[in-house]
């Protein structure tokens, strides 16, 4: 799933800030941003911009605060992160379309809409998903891009989940699993040939001191004996990986999702936890399940907050899946005030 960072979208509401007289809240669908106070009236449409994104120069100068702006794959711009004004959480970024520039303008207008909330402008505006540098042992020689015949691991931030699907979904019964903070790594097996993946590049098998090929290799025997076209996706932990923030002396594997290439699609949960004890892979912290019957956007955002399970750390978040179909994930706002 490709992420959505710059997107149309209205002005749900605004908020007056306490001792604030130049700046108030806005709500855009689950988000609040901190915005210039007047610029906007409740119902306004605007350029929504996510947090992690790279934002490059020309389309907000303001962001690099009359310093030299920061380079990110070449482009001069900032990133958007978490943070707190006047108290109050903001994330994201929120600009009137009439200050886009004239192509922006007439790229919107000539599209043929009847309700223009949603549009993705991401690659239209050249925004870039902000991702830390790859640490030296992760880098390692690549066979290729990440294989087309499997999805790549990515779940939909609870804020942007449309309220009428989040209303629907709260009589299903959810898998609560921890979202660990490492990195993302697919093993797979198909038409008899093993493969390894970091988040977006497959990697030569021929090599040694790379962590993924070092430590995927050990579970090829599994994959060969079970004999299926799957794909094993899991977070990658341990010395050298963010920080280590689980103090452990070796690297481990947690597989939190498997992909059924022959059918395109996930295993449910249950399955998925038939196949890691056959396979002897160990799984990402499982909560427990639950419905969301009580819960609101809010209340899981705030249950995202927490120590991890394997120790005293802040825990990333959650991630929620349909024992039919659906996922989504909940990150820590706590976290993600103190990421890096």
């Amino acid at each position: 799933m490709t992420r959505k960072l710059a997107t149309i979208r209205a002005i749900n509401s605004l908020i007056p800030i306490k001792d604030a007289d130049q700046i108030e809240l806005a709500k855009i669908d689950g988000w609040q941003v901190v915005i210039k106070k007047g610029e906007f009236e409740s119902g306004d449409l605007c350029v929504y911009f996510e947090i992690d994104s790279w934002i490059p120069t020309e389309i907000a100068p303001f962001l690099s605060k009359g310093k030299e702006p920061s380079t990110f794959n070449n482009v001069p711009g900032e990133r958007l992160r978490t943070i707190k004004l006047k108290g109050q959480l903001s994330q994201g970024l929120a600009i009137p379309l009439h200050r886009l520039s004239k192509e922006t303008v007439d790229f919107c207008t000539s599209i043929d809409w009847d309700d223009p909330t949603g549009i993705d402008l991401t690659e239209h505006l050249n925004i870039q998903l902000y991702e830390k540098p790859v640490p030296a042992q992760l880098t390692g020689l690549t066979k290729g891009n990440f294989p087309s015949f499997i999805y790549k691991t990515d779940q939909e931030r609870i804020q942007n989940i449309p309220d009428d699907v989040f209303e629907m979904w709260k009589t299903d019964t959810w898998e609560v699993t921890e979202k660990l903070d490492g990195s993302s790594m697919t093993i797979y097996l198909n038409k008899d040939e093993f493969g390894i993946c970091s988040r977006n590049l497959e990697l030569k098998l021929d090599q040694t001191g790379n962590t993924f090929v070092d430590v995927g290799k050990q579970y090829e025997a599994a994959l060969r004996q079970w004999n299926l076209n799957i794909a094993i996706q899991g977070e990658l932990i341990g010395p050298g990986i963010q920080g280590n923030k689980y103090g452990l002396t070796k690297h481990e594997y947690r597989v939190f999702d498997i992909f059924d290439i022959n059918n395109q699609k996930y295993f449910t949960p249950s399955g998925r936890h038939e196949a890691v004890s056959l396979l002897n892979i160990p799984h990402v912290p499982i909560i427990g399940n639950t419905t969301l019957k009580t819960a609101t956007k809010e209340s899981l955002l705030e249950l995202a907050e927490g120590l991890s399970f394997l120790n005293s750390s802040q825990r990333e978040g959650l991630v929620f899946k349909n024992h039919n179909s659906g996922s989504f994930k909940a990150i820590s706002n706590k976290w993600l005030l103190n990421a890096k």
